[in-house]
């Protein structure tokens, strides 16, 4: 049996390769009954659609393998913390878990800008563990961003 950090470990090779197509290097899996039922990584550029982030992919998968849209028992790592679509998506899939690594002060929906989870009314409330791999998965994006930047700093000097 595999702990957070060991899962979270999947998650980052899932974003390691967003980055190796020059996506915004996040990456997700979904684990259920110990096992790993659906991995994915962000496609926002490569499919062109702004829902192609790494959750929503995973839990598409998700639902797939397991063939309902409840995802009951389910645990949720991500390499950034969840936008409002995906915690939006987590919370009515009805995922158990949420594990994050980096967190997202721009756009985090689960402590950053808001706390979607507290909003009172909804029926269903995941788990939170937040930090896990943390710098790992902080590098990873502030790397990536750093090369885009300098990149086109190169563009702009030809």
């Amino acid at each position: 049996m595999m702990n957070d950090e060991q899962y979270m470990m999947e998650a980052i090779k899932e974003a390691k390769k967003a980055e190796s197509i020059d996506e915004v290097p996040i990456g997700c899996i979904i684990v259920k009954n110990n096992q790993i039922i659906a991995r994915s990584y962000n496609q926002r550029e490569i499919r062109q659609q702004s829902t192609a982030h790494a959750e929503i992919l995973a839990i598409e998968q998700a639902c797939q393998a397991t063939g309902s849209w409840r995802l009951d028992n389910c645990i949720l790592y991500v390499t950034l913390e969840p936008c409002p679509m995906c915690a939006g998506a987590i919370l009515q899939s009805r995922i158990q878990r949420v594990v994050y690594g980096a967190s997202d002060p721009k756009g985090g929906c689960l402590g950053s800008c808001i706390n979607l989870y507290e909003v009172a009314g909804f029926n269903h409330y995941p788990m939170i563990e937040k930090g896990i791999l943390s710098e790992i998965c902080s590098s990873l994006l502030s790397d990536f961003f750093k090369k885009k930047r300098k990149n086109k700093k190169k563009k702009e000097m030809l």
